[in-house]
Protein backbone atom coordinates (compact mmCIF):
# COMPACT_ATOMS: atom_id res chain seq x y z
CA UNK A 1 0.00 0.00 0.00
CA UNK A 2 1.07 3.72 -0.93
CA UNK A 3 -0.19 6.81 -2.07
CA UNK A 4 1.54 5.62 -5.52
CA UNK A 5 -1.10 2.77 -5.32
CA UNK A 6 -4.14 2.44 -8.23
CA UNK A 7 -7.06 3.72 -7.20
CA UNK A 8 -10.79 2.52 -8.03
CA UNK A 9 -13.89 3.51 -7.90
CA UNK A 10 -16.27 2.60 -4.20
CA UNK A 11 -19.00 0.38 -5.15
CA UNK A 12 -22.91 1.79 -4.20
CA UNK A 13 -22.57 -0.38 -1.29
CA UNK A 14 -19.24 0.83 0.17
CA UNK A 15 -21.07 4.32 -0.31
CA UNK A 16 -23.87 3.27 1.52
CA UNK A 17 -22.25 1.96 4.35
CA UNK A 18 -19.68 4.00 4.91
CA UNK A 19 -21.60 6.99 4.27
CA UNK A 20 -24.06 5.59 7.20
CA UNK A 21 -21.76 5.20 9.53
CA UNK A 22 -21.82 7.61 12.28
CA UNK A 23 -17.92 7.49 12.38
CA UNK A 24 -15.16 6.38 10.60
CA UNK A 25 -11.82 5.28 11.79
CA UNK A 26 -8.79 6.74 10.32
CA UNK A 27 -4.80 5.10 9.91
CA UNK A 28 -2.66 6.68 8.06
CA UNK A 29 0.41 4.81 6.54
CA UNK A 30 3.67 5.61 7.83
CA UNK A 31 7.27 5.43 5.94
CA UNK A 32 7.75 2.25 7.39
CA UNK A 33 4.40 0.50 6.16
CA UNK A 34 3.00 0.35 9.78
CA UNK A 35 -0.33 1.99 9.99
CA UNK A 36 -0.52 5.34 12.85
CA UNK A 37 -2.79 5.34 16.08
CA UNK A 38 -6.53 4.72 14.74
CA UNK A 39 -8.38 8.40 15.14
CA UNK A 40 -12.61 8.43 15.18
CA UNK A 41 -13.71 11.40 13.35
CA UNK A 42 -17.12 12.33 10.98
CA UNK A 43 -17.64 11.09 7.63
CA UNK A 44 -20.03 12.59 4.35
CA UNK A 45 -20.99 11.38 1.41
CA UNK A 46 -21.20 13.73 -1.33
CA UNK A 47 -22.32 12.14 -4.53
CA UNK A 48 -19.96 9.38 -4.90
CA UNK A 49 -17.22 10.49 -3.22
CA UNK A 50 -16.32 10.20 0.27
CA UNK A 51 -14.74 13.26 3.05
CA UNK A 52 -13.72 14.18 5.99
CA UNK A 53 -12.49 17.28 7.39
CA UNK A 54 -10.12 18.13 10.38
CA UNK A 55 -12.31 19.42 12.46
CA UNK A 56 -8.96 21.57 14.69
CA UNK A 57 -7.30 22.97 11.45
CA UNK A 58 -4.20 22.07 9.49
CA UNK A 59 -2.32 21.68 12.27
CA UNK A 60 -4.15 18.73 13.44
CA UNK A 61 -2.00 15.78 14.06
CA UNK A 62 -3.91 12.97 12.04
CA UNK A 63 -4.56 15.45 9.12
CA UNK A 64 -1.12 16.50 9.12
CA UNK A 65 0.09 12.87 9.20
CA UNK A 66 -2.16 11.98 6.10
CA UNK A 67 -1.68 14.91 4.01
CA UNK A 68 2.40 13.70 4.27
CA UNK A 69 1.64 9.79 4.07
CA UNK A 70 -1.02 10.23 1.23
CA UNK A 71 -2.52 6.34 1.52
CA UNK A 72 -3.66 4.73 4.60
CA UNK A 73 -6.71 2.65 6.12
CA UNK A 74 -10.51 3.68 7.01
CA UNK A 75 -12.69 1.21 9.65
CA UNK A 76 -16.47 2.03 9.11
CA UNK A 77 -20.00 0.43 9.15
CA UNK A 78 -17.89 -2.74 9.67
CA UNK A 79 -15.78 -2.33 6.57
CA UNK A 80 -12.22 -2.05 6.34
CA UNK A 81 -10.65 -0.49 3.45
CA UNK A 82 -7.34 0.60 1.99
CA UNK A 83 -7.22 4.34 1.05
CA UNK A 84 -5.70 7.10 -0.56
CA UNK A 85 -5.91 11.13 0.76
CA UNK A 86 -6.65 13.49 -1.82
CA UNK A 87 -7.68 16.94 -2.47
CA UNK A 88 -11.44 17.29 -3.42
CA UNK A 89 -11.55 17.18 -7.69
CA UNK A 90 -13.38 20.37 -7.91
CA UNK A 91 -13.85 23.24 -5.09
CA UNK A 92 -17.29 23.21 -6.36
CA UNK A 93 -18.27 19.95 -4.46
CA UNK A 94 -17.44 21.71 -0.78
CA UNK A 95 -20.71 23.54 -0.82
CA UNK A 96 -22.25 20.08 -1.21
CA UNK A 97 -19.68 18.83 1.61
CA UNK A 98 -21.19 21.47 4.00
CA UNK A 99 -24.84 20.37 2.68
CA UNK A 100 -23.84 16.70 3.72
CA UNK A 101 -22.21 17.49 6.92
CA UNK A 102 -25.49 19.15 8.18
CA UNK A 103 -27.96 16.93 7.29
CA UNK A 104 -26.13 13.92 8.81
CA UNK A 105 -24.55 16.29 12.09
CA UNK A 106 -26.56 19.52 12.66
CA UNK A 107 -28.00 17.58 15.83
CA UNK A 108 -24.79 17.84 17.22
CA UNK A 109 -25.06 21.73 17.53
CA UNK A 110 -23.95 24.66 15.87
CA UNK A 111 -20.46 24.92 17.46
CA UNK A 112 -19.71 21.55 16.95
CA UNK A 113 -20.90 21.19 13.34
CA UNK A 114 -19.33 24.76 12.59
CA UNK A 115 -15.90 23.50 12.87
CA UNK A 116 -16.31 21.33 9.93
CA UNK A 117 -18.20 23.39 7.61
CA UNK A 118 -17.49 26.73 5.65
CA UNK A 119 -14.52 28.65 4.48
CA UNK A 120 -12.11 27.45 6.52
CA UNK A 121 -13.14 23.48 6.71
CA UNK A 122 -12.75 23.84 2.87
CA UNK A 123 -8.90 23.67 3.17
CA UNK A 124 -8.85 21.00 5.47
CA UNK A 125 -10.73 18.34 3.43
CA UNK A 126 -9.57 15.42 1.95
CA UNK A 127 -11.23 12.81 -0.28
CA UNK A 128 -11.21 8.90 0.51
CA UNK A 129 -10.00 7.04 -2.65
CA UNK A 130 -10.23 2.98 -2.24
CA UNK A 131 -7.15 1.15 -3.61
CA UNK A 132 -7.34 -2.00 -5.41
Amino acid sequence: MGPEATTTSWTGEELDIIGRAEELRLASLRGDGTLSRWVTMWVVRAGDELYVRSARGPANPWYVRAVRAGAGCIRAGGLERDVVFTKPASPDVHAAIDVAYHAKYDRYGPAIVGSVVGEEAHGVTLRLLPQN
